[in-house]
């Protein structure tokens, strides 16, 4: 019903229609036609006055009609008030909204003395119209701008509506309080002008404008304590980031400092570092009741929300280690800002994911210090929408739009949305509007393209001194102590750049020394290099036949599929003769047995639970009750636990969110599964900023092993490649290992060998397609149980002397093998090349030594040439044998793969000649 007004057209035919519908199913109804009609029936049945005396009302009377229309102005106010809501500091006059108007509420000047039932507002009394419209103009059109009617629980609403309307939006602080917001604003004043006036021009992007974001953070961080929250997990973009580092988190001033001076030589131990408003932050801050509150600023990169999902998953991680089931004791809390919040769709992906069974952190907190502008783009330039806030809606979470000139008014608000996410276990959003002093960085010119509004903010006066007056004003503060808070805290910053201007310069540090003082309190993580020590991972038979017997058993009466009770059958029988141990059997036993080894496991991404070829199967269901069984669940009782979550059809946010649960939980096997290789481009922000980089910039360490399913099988172009060359174009520094593997027992040892080692690094592997239930791609238990990984597999038939060797890597060597049988091609060697990086170069030229006699070494890939690995091999191949190697595989493509499975035959027969025949 688009516009009700209950004021000026009224249908009596639609009315009684409707009304009809109401008294039959009301919830069939839209909102402002429910409120109407609640309205009416308790104007029927009132018959007893409230602050006015007796009022009688009968059906049809016009009292009747004009009470019926209170309690549509109530809720018009509750709905639509914030549209006049004084939030925005720019602007001098709110624009009133027409269908706010007492003529558009169907009221009229007589009806002001008049007493009325207020409903459900306030607990449901009789009180002059007057009265109950100045209240709710003082509630819903104040500083305070309230969007919650768009939520379908009536009880979370009248949860809101019993904080806010008693109080009529208005803060409530202790002197001491309110003193120490105040002194959070100066803070961060005194401290963006210090940064501004001593070093000036370089880039810091400051807050100026929304310095009650630090009073904001402050606030619920004292808070945390009184509601049983241990830990909060920040995620913040630039903006105000340093800021934050100084005031909120109790980074040293001094180091800040050094951190701007031309002198400065970070001390990266490995890598190369970022820039000082990137790094992460970890503290443990004592609130004003003496309470710890732990703190971890996650790191980030100018991805500006690409942060979020990262922080839910340490959020989660931090959740698991501390044993809060309930998610109460650990806060994930997002600083935004309102282009980002608007524009970015990972946002849209982390809010779905908010609720979901294996994503869940039970709420989080979000700030938005929205400054109005984007970069250089205007609100209307840059979103659809009224807020930049309503991309919240799709999850029907709270929204509050605050005035930022107000830290009172934030503060309260603030306080409301941790009550309501402890409460509920969602998410609240507080939309802090306020504008930006200086252009996007400090060298930036904002005037060239927005004169109008920066004209209006260089009139604008400071926020502390607009708080300072007001509590000279109401007695909650002195002139004296005023001074004395600035005197203090100016005196810190002096100390402290004193310090630093008259210290030595820094002299760039040794790469080998473990920690130095400048990383106390950061977030880096310092490990072993990387080294190719084999590691055992072979398992006893007497644990994995341990393992092999739960994976194969369901519980009695349990009524399994007949197609999976086949494959079980099959399984334990081929385990029993220690053959024929497929791709999936083998992935299970390695979960298994490392979970038997008290390590977790957690598998998570598009239909992982079945697998999104019908291969994994980690859950079973009764074909008749839906029951859900977990073998893996049911090893042994010394077990660690394991998990295996569908996740939403999100790329970007979950492979955000499973890598930030692998950094702060690094004991536990993590595992993040595309449905096809290919759909990793849609994270690819979170694979070039996170997952390749974050060791080298951050000393953040990551253990996620990603599954990618690549082979060409004639499936298109979409359903082909795992984009192999663009993993290995961002290989360095030993920063992720890269697998292509071509037997179940290799796969076995990598995922063991991933939690075995002295070291964390993401592991890729390009998981098969056809070969998990290839016949030929098998292993027998032996290989389980002997040996370890091995990056480089020589030729178990290799002849003596071949003339040609042929180096490979994953589903391709199958088809190498057979036409090598085919065809008689005894004089050609097939090596399997299983991790292509890092290379191996010791046992490569070992290789290439043994068969150094070769007259010609080959590189086949399926790929297309300037797609896989020849491009990323070949300098490696040069360099271990002393000779060119030819190629053979597909020529350049623009596209991945063919569409048709014609041409890809004949595609893939030709590049498997090629391989043998020049």
């Amino acid at each position: 019903m688009k516009n009700l007004s209950v004021a000026n057209r009224w249908n009596a035919d639609l009315i009684d229609q409707n009304y009809d519908q109401w008294l039959t199913n009301p919830d069939s109804l839209e909102p402002e036609w429910r409120a109407f009609f609640e309205g009416f029936e308790l104007a029927q049945s009132t018959t007893t006055g409230g602050a006015s005396g007796d009022t009688s009302f009968e059906t049809g009377t016009t009292d009747s009609i004009v009470q019926s229309r209170v309690i549509g102005a109530i809720y018009a106010y509750r709905s639509i008030g914030h549209t006049q809501a004084d939030f925005n500091p720019l602007k001098k006059e709110v624009t009133a909204n027409p269908r706010l108007t007492m003529e558009r509420l169907g009221l009229a000047e007589a009806d002001l003395s008049k007493s009325f039932h207020t409903g459900n507002y306030l607990g449901g009394k009789f009180m002059p119209l007057k009265e109950v419209l100045d209240k709710l103009s003082r509630t819903y059109c104040g500083h305070v701008g309230c969007e919650y009617i768009h939520i379908q629980e009536t009880s979370k609403r009248r949860w809101i509506q019993s904080r806010i309307e008693p109080t009529e939006n208005q803060p409530d602080f202790s002197s001491e309080q309110k003193v120490r917001i105040l002194r959070k604003v100066m803070e961060a004043e005194m401290f963006e002008r210090f940064l501004h006036t001593r070093y000036v021009g370089q880039k810091r992007f400051s807050l100026e404008g929304g310095e009650t974001a630090i009073a904001a953070l402050d606030t619920i961080i004292e808070a945390c304590p009184q509601y049983g929250i241990d830990e909060v997990i920040m995620g913040m973009s630039h903006r105000g980031r340093l800021n934050a580092l100084a005031n909120i988190l109790g980074k040293s001033y001094e180091f800040i400092f050094r951190e701007f001076s031309e002198n400065y030589i970070p001390d990266t131990i490995h890598g190369d570092g970022d820039v000082k408003y990137h790094l992460g932050y970890e503290k443990i801050r004592s609130t004003e009741a003496g309470k710890d509150v732990e703190i971890r600023l996650a790191a980030n990169p100018s991805h500006l929300e690409a942060v979020d999902p990262v922080v839910q998953g340490k959020a989660r991680a931090r959740q698991r280690i501390r044993d809060d089931m309930e998610r109460k004791r650990v806060l994930p809390l997002l600083v935004h800002g309102d282009a980002a919040f608007a524009g970015q769709g990972v946002v849209a992906e982390t809010l779905n994911l908010s609720r979901l069974k294996g994503y869940t952190t039970g709420g989080t907190v979000h700030l938005i210090i929205n400054n109005q502008i984007g970069f250089t783009t205007d609100p209307r330039d840059a979103r659809s929408s009224r807020y930049c806030t309503d991309i919240a809606k799709i999850i029907e979470v709270p929204i509050f739009h605050v005035n930022g000139d107000d830290p009172l008014a934030v503060a309260m608000v603030m306080l409301l949305a941790l009550e309501y996410r402890q409460t509920y276990g969602d998410d609240v959003v507080i939309d802090m509007y306020c504008y930006r002093k200086h252009g996007h960085n400090e060298s930036d010119e904002p005037g060239f393209t927005q004169p109008d509004l920066y004209r209006r903010i260089s009139q604008r006066e400071c926020i502390s001194d607009i708080l300072r007056k007001r509590l000279l004003e109401e007695g909650s503060l002195t002139t004296e102590q005023a001074e004395k808070l600035k005197e203090e805290y100016q005196n810190t910053l002096n100390e402290a750049f004193t310090k630093v201007k008259n210290g030595e310069p820094e002299k760039k540090k040794s790469r080998s020394k473990k920690q130095t003082e400048e990383f106390v309190g950061s977030s880096a993580v310092f490990q072993a290099p990387y080294n190719f020590k084999p590691v055992t991972t072979g398992v006893a038979k007497t644990r994995l036949t341990q393992v092999a017997q739960a994976l194969t058993t369901v519980p009695p009466n349990f009524t399994l599929n007949p197609k999976i009770k086949r494959q079980l059958e099959n399984k334990w029988k081929n385990f029993k003769a220690g053959e024929n141990i497929d791709w999936s059997f083998a992935e299970q036993l390695s979960f298994g047995t490392l979970m038997l080894d008290g390590t977790p496991v957690r598998l998570s991404g598009q239909d992982s639970e079945r697998g999104t070829f019908s291969q994994r199967h980690c859950a079973f269901y009764d074909t008749e009750s839906r029951i859900r069984y977990v073998p893996l669940l049911n090893l042994g009782e010394d077990q660690a636990r394991f998990c295996v979550h569908n996740s939403s059809l999100s790329e970007a946010a979950v492979l955000g969110f499973d890598f930030g649960y692998s950094l702060d939980y690094p004991e536990m096997l993590g595992l993040w599964e595309a449905q096809f290789g290919d759909f990793a481009n849609g994270a690819q922000v979170h694979i070039d900023q996170f997952i390749t980089s974050s060791e080298s910039k951050w000393a953040r360490v990551s253990g996620l092993v990603l599954l990618l399913p690549h082979g060409y099988e004639g499936q298109g172009p979409e359903h082909s490649s795992g984009r192999l060359e663009r993993w290995l174009q961002a290989c360095a520094e030993d920063n992720i290992q890269v697998c292509n593997l071509t037997t179940p027992a290799q796969y076995f040892h990598v995922l063991r060998r991933q939690m075995k080692r002295e070291f964390r690094k993401p592991l890729i592997i390009m998981a098969p397609k056809s070969l998990l239930r290839s016949k030929d791609c098998v292993s027998s238990v032996e290989d389980l149980s002997k040996g370890h990984f091995e990056e480089i597999l020589d030729d178990p038939e290799a002849p003596e002397n071949p003339e040609r060797v042929i180096l490979c890597a994953g589903k391709v060597y199958y088809d190498l093998l057979k036409y090598r049988s085919a065809h008689k091609k005894d004089k050609t060697a097939i090596l399997r090349i299983e991790q292509l990086y890092p290379v191996n170069k010791k046992r490569l030229k070992q290789l290439a030594d043994k068969y150094a006699s070769a007259k010609t070494f080959v590189w086949c890939q399926e790929e297309p040439q300037n797609m896989g690995s020849w491009s990323f091999i070949f300098h490696y191949l040069l360099e271990a044998t002393g000779k060119i190697p030819e190629y053979a595989g597909r020529g350049s493509a623009a596209s991945p793969a063919p569409g048709s499975l014609a041409v890809h035959k004949i595609e893939q027969e030709a590049l498997v000649e090629q391989a043998f025949v020049k």
